[in-house]
This record gives C-alpha cells, sequence and structure tokens, in this order.
C-alpha cells in the first residue's frame, strides 16, 4: 500500500505562509492608491504653482477647478484676492481646451475693487508622448476684457512646455510671451485695482516635482523669472513650492506657497484649490 505524501516541514508551512501573507497585505494597502493615479501628477498653471507640465487631461475628460483661491500680500498693507474657477476639456486626443473667468478683489489703503477679472480660452496641444525625447506641448491663450476688473484691452498668449521623467523626478520647462498694449502704470495697487488680470510680457521658469504614488502626492518647486504688462516695471524672479494630494480616483486638493524676490511688488503669495475630473462618453 503506498504512502501519503510527506507534509511539508513546519518552518516551509511557516514561510509560504508568511509571503502569501505579505503578498496580500501590499495588495490590499496598493489597491485604493493604484486607482488613485489618474490626475494627482498632472500640474496645471495654479495648480499649485505657475509652472505647468507637457501632459494635457485624457480625451473626453472633463476637469472642473472649483475654487481656486491665491492671496497676493503686498507692501503698504495691500492684498490682492483672486478665485479662478475653470472647466478643461479634452475635446481632441493629447488637446485641452480651458475656459476660466477669474474673479479679484483688491483691498489697498484708501481704495478697493472687486469683481469679475477677464475671460480666458486657451487650448493645449501635447506635440508628442515622452519616450526617448521629452515630452512638448504648445498653448494658445486669449484673454479678453471683461468685467470691472478685466481692464480694456484683448491680450494673446503663446507657451511651449517640456517634461522630462528621470526615475526620481520630474521636470519641467515653460516660456511664454503676450502679445497686447502695455498698461500704463507700474505701481501694483493702481495697476491690481484696474486690471486684475495675471498677465506678463514674457515669462520663462523650470520646476521639479517627486511623486510618492503609493500616497498619491506630489511635491513640487518652482523658479520664474518675468517681465510685467506694466510699461517701465523691472523683471521679477519668483520660488514657489506645494503639495498635490488626490482625496479619490476623481477627487485632488492642492495648496502652494511662493515670494517675489525681485520687481516693484516683492509680494508674498498662497494658493489653494481643488478639482473634480468627469469623463464623457
Amino acid at each position: 500500500m503506498p504512502h501519503p505524501a510527506a507534509s511539508p516541514a513546519p518552518h516551509v508551512r511557516r514561510h509560504v505562509g508568511c509571503r502569501i501573507a505579505l503578498a496580500v497585505a501590499l495588495a490590499l494597502s496598493a489597491a485604493p492608491a493604484l486607482a488613485a493615479q489618474t490626475d494627482f501628477y498632472n500640474t496645471s498653471r495654479g495648480r499649485p504653482l505657475r509652472i505647468e507640465d507637457a501632459v494635457p487631461v485624457e480625451y473626453r475628460a472633463v476637469e472642473l477647478n472649483l475654487a481656486p483661491v491665491r492671496l497676493d500680500v503686498m507692501s503698504q498693507d495691500t492684498r490682492f484676492w483672486s478665485l479662478h474657477p475653470e472647466a478643461t476639456i479634452g475635446f481632441l486626443p493629447r488637446t485641452q481646451l480651458q475656459l476660466a473667468l477669474p474673479l479679484a478683489y483688491v483691498d489697498a489703503p484708501g481704495t478697493s475693487a472687486r469683481g469679475v477679472a477677464g475671460l480666458d480660452v486657451s487650448v493645449l496641444r501635447a506635440l508628442n508622448m515622452e519616450t526617448s525625447i521629452p515630452a512638448l506641448a504648445v498653448a494658445g491663450d486669449i484673454s479678453f476684457p471683461v468685467g470691472p476688473l478685466g481692464g480694456t484691452a484683448t491680450y494673446g498668449t503663446v507657451k511651449g512646455i517640456v517634461t522630462r521623467t528621470l526615475p526620481w523626478a520630474r521636470f519641467h520647462g515653460n516660456a511664454e510671451f503676450t502679445a497686447g498694449p502695455s498698461t500704463s502704470s507700474a505701481d501694483p495697487t493702481t495697476s491690481a485695482a484696474n486690471d486684475g488680470r495675471d498677465l506678463s510680457r514674457w515669462l520663462a521658469g523650470l520646476a521639479v516635482d517627486k511623486t510618492f504614488v503609493f500616497h498619491s502626492l506630489l511635491v513640487t518647486a518652482e523658479s520664474f523669472a518675468e517681465q510685467p504688462i506694466n510699461s517701465g516695471a523691472s523683471v521679477a524672479w519668483s520660488a514657489g513650492a506645494g503639495l498635490r494630494y488626490q482625496l479619490d480616483p476623481r477627487w485632488t486638493m492642492d495648496a502652494g506657497l511662493g515670494r517675489r524676490f525681485t520687481g516693484d511688488n516683492r509680494a508674498w503669495y498662497v494658493t489653494l484649490g481643488s478639482a473634480y475630473s468627469l469623463g464623457l462618453r
């Protein structure tokens, strides 16, 4: 009569059991995070910083930036608040359309102003997917003089964007130029009260970010120089840092802090925002 197969030794059973338990624990802990890797790494202007990456929203996706708030703490007890609600639509493959209606409030000694600060329409087109060469994108923006803080002129902006991903970080470069008339005053209070739009004649900057995928977290820092649209204003250099966190596959939060170190308006600024993503059929 044949003998039954010998049972594995106790230490072998314990070793196999530990490996299975570890694999199950990793799978359970990674599942919520992996499901949320849809949007937290896709940085855009103001969420949370100025420099953005070359990746548009997905085709047929809609991203609603519900309440991105920015506070600029200027000199002479001046505060400039802005609310920048916008909608971004992936209406073609690798192409997004963005509509924004910024609101602004200027609180300065002896004066205050509030209201709509323009209407912005922009299109971003990714030229390629990142492979052995960096991801490249071009963008065009038109800012219309809508509302009491929207000024009196229309401005057009063209931008080039490059993104390079390395094993330990991503790097982004932005360069843009804006066509349109210069404003007449270099005083930040007067300029904000007359035209609340965030415009520069030119801007160039770099950003670096690090993603922690199993925590749905992105940490980023930037530095950029810009020539204000005001005539006679000097070049301003700014630097900032921020965080983005994905609460679930559709909802993200972000916050940033920065400082203008040179120029006529050496202000601290804080950003806080959230976005909700959905898809179209």
